[in-house]
């Protein structure tokens, strides 16, 4: 089987790759999926879980905490810090 090219990888959105990945996992949890083809899709799966990292990593830098003023509106936002 020709190594698998993962170049579309990159363009996905974070729910495709995490789908992607999940289906990967069920099928070798599975156990029925020969050896060389386990090797080729536990490494496409490594590239999605790394892509889908990485979009994680970037909606956490954008997400900010809103304050609230006394009278209940919305008041400014800041960074949000994760601990």
């Amino acid at each position: 089987m020709p190594k698998q090219n993962n170049s579309d990888i990159q363009s996905m959105s974070f729910e495709t790759a995490l789908a992607e990945l999940e289906q990967i996992v069920g099928r070798l949890e599975h156990g029925d999926v020969p050896l060389e083809e386990s090797i080729q899709i536990y490494e496409r799966g490594e590239a999605l879980r790394s892509h889908s990292d990485k979009l994680l990593k970037e909606a956490e830098a954008k997400v900010e905490k809103l304050s609230i003023n006394k009278d209940g509106t919305a008041g400014q936002t800041e960074p949000l810090e994760i601990e």
